[in-house]
């Protein structure tokens, strides 16, 4: 061996022929005594112990210490944001609130903390890389998330996000964790199917062209009353309507539909405005020759029966003074008579003056003005 002297002695690398455990190691060496090992080692324990190992009071300590530490196990810690739901073999209890709280010590009794107030997304149709809101893979692996039928049959690739959390009622956590097994997967399903069903109500105008924010609030409706009927435990706060679009494989024709439909409504627009414009006008000038017709038949009418009303109180005043009424009567025609006419009066009696008076001329004749005096005769004076 490499370890023998030259001396011949064999005492190997211990030295003096002992083995590794203080024996001599002549005829190939002997294992060590285990049982004797283990009884100094019990004597040296009980060294320690006050009073001995083997008496009650030791047992009692070691005892009251082991059931003070499983003891200690059943303090546990609430965070501000979650709730402690503690279980008793497994079975609900009750809830605890922030802080530092105490249960039985497992297996008695253990405790979930859920996030209460923790805000969670779902995002459905699209995924966002590394944090950020920026779409990946757009068609390949998630087309069957996006795409929908609407409900005049045209196709609609949409995508939307859901933000939900546990419910704000008492035993909404309960539910939460044992009613549902797969919280995250069953507001994802949920709200895919709520979405489905109000696209496929609506025609595809409505998604692409009008108020988002209306669609999202209908969904979010729906999939609260899916979840309450499951017994979820689960809150939608928000659904966001991100994109609307036609597929990409249609869009150029999607956008020329849509360019015709444009001019298709502007020209009706136009027919309409046309429209607006000559039907008033043309209603306005009818109900004019109405008014103008019904004033000259009034006015007809009146004059009429005006008349046959002059005739007959002349009439009856002609019955009653013959003479008088008779002489009124000439008078008053003669003066229609020559109301108009040229009149000149003629005196045939006058003999050194012109014999005749033309009045209409001496009316239309300007009068003579005062003749004024020259200027030099007041300087005369």
């Amino acid at each position: 061996m490499p370890w023998n002297t030259q001396g011949g002695g064999g005492g190997g690398p211990w030295g003096g022929g002992q083995g590794p455990w203080g024996r001599g190691s002549g005829g190939g060496g002997t294992p060590p005594d285990l049982e004797e090992l283990l009884r100094k080692s019990q004597e040296r324990f009980r060294q320690v112990m006050p009073g001995g190992f083997g008496g009650g009071r030791g047992i009692a300590l070691v005892a009251l210490v082991a059931v003070a530490l499983w003891g200690a196990t059943g303090f546990y810690k609430v965070n501000p944001d979650e709730v402690g739901v503690v279980l008793r073999f497994g079975r609900f209890v009750g809830l605890t609130q922030p802080g530092l709280n105490y249960h039985l010590p497992s297996p008695i009794e253990s405790v979930i903390t859920p996030a209460v107030t923790r805000i969670n997304r779902v995002e459905l149709g699209y995924r966002s890389a590394g944090g950020e809101n920026r779409r990946v893979s757009s068609a390949g692996d998630i087309a069957e998330e996006s795409l929908m039928l609407t409900g005049d049959e045209n196709i609609i690739d949409v995508n939307f996000s859901v933000f939900w959390k546990i419910g704000d009622q008492l035993n909404d956590p309960e539910k939460y964790l044992f009613n549902i097994r797969d919280p995250e997967g069953t507001v994802k399903v949920v709200a895919e199917s709520a979405i489905r069903e109000i696209i496929g109500q609506l025609p595809i105008r409505a998604p692409l062209f009008e108020n988002r924010q209306s669609i999202g609030d209908r969904t979010k409706v729906r999939m609260q009353e899916l979840l309450d009927s499951y017994g979820a435990g689960i809150k939608v706060t928000q659904v966001q309507l991100l994109k609307a679009d036609p597929p990409h494989e249609v869009i150029d024709a999607f956008n020329d539909v849509q360019r015709a439909k444009a001019d298709q409504e502007r020209l009706r627009n136009e027919a309409e405005a046309y429209r607006n414009d000559i039907i008033p006008r043309a209603r306005g000038d009818s109900e004019r020759i109405n008014q103008d017709a019904q004033a000259y038949r009034e006015q007809v009418v009146d004059l009429a029966q005006g008349e046959a009303k002059r005739f007959t109180s002349v009439y009856l005043a002609y019955k009653n003074a013959p003479d008088v009424t008779a002489r009124r009567l000439y008078i008053d025609a003669v003066e229609d008579v020559l109301k108009g006419a040229t009149k000149i009066v003629v005196d045939p009696q006058a003999k050194s003056v012109v014999p005749y008076l033309p009045l209409p001329e001496l009316g239309k004749s300007k009068p003579l003005a005062a003749p004024t005096p020259p200027a030099n005769q007041g300087a005369s004076r």
